[in-house]
């Protein structure tokens, strides 16, 4: 809890930059990035879960550790199924499993590079690509027009470099 409070407090702070964003996945034996065999995952999904892996899997295929059972045919690996090709998705899982896939890692240092100042306290502390996939497919102010209206109500999780277009007044 203390480290977390911590943490919340350096977002609110300017940061330097000082470590480049780890893009590759450390992929163990047990199939997880993590040394103890451990997944970090979306959480708060009620019926779908994305692990840090890429895989999108039912909350109930999740095992003890975090991660997704891979043996499960439902669960998919870098899975975009509710995402258009602007890269935006109408379910939170989709979109950051769908920005998983190294060949995003691209657009998403695009947009690092490019990120007002507002946006850089929020996606200069994330540490890795899971990381800044949680926080990019979250809404925002970019996902909503007139400060109460969604641009797009159906697909307002977006990892792409750009908001979705304004709806017509």
């Amino acid at each position: 809890q203390e480290e977390r409070t911590v943490r919340d407090r350096n977002l609110l702070q300017v940061q330097e930059h000082e470590q480049p964003i780890v893009w590759k996945v450390k992929f163990s034996s047990g199939n997880s990035s993590q040394l103890s065999n451990q997944c970090r995952n979306s959480v708060q999904g009620k019926l779908l879960i994305t692990d840090e892996l890429g895989y999108i899997c039912e909350r109930k295929d999740l095992l003890v550790n975090g991660c997704c059972n891979i043996h499960v045919p439902s669960t998919k690996l870098y899975s975009c199924d509710s995402c258009l090709p602007n890269g935006c998705c109408s379910v939170y899982e989709y979109c950051v499993s769908c920005c998983l896939q190294p060949s995003k890692q691209h657009l998403l240092e695009r947009f690092l590079n490019r990120a007002a100042i507002a946006f850089q306290n929020l996606f200069m502390a994330v540490e890795d690509h899971f990381e800044l996939c949680l926080a990019k497919c979250r809404t925002s102010s970019q996902s909503v027009q007139h400060e109460n209206t969604y641009r797009d109500p159906i697909a307002k999780y977006c990892y792409g470099e750009y908001p979705p277009e304004l709806l017509p007044v």
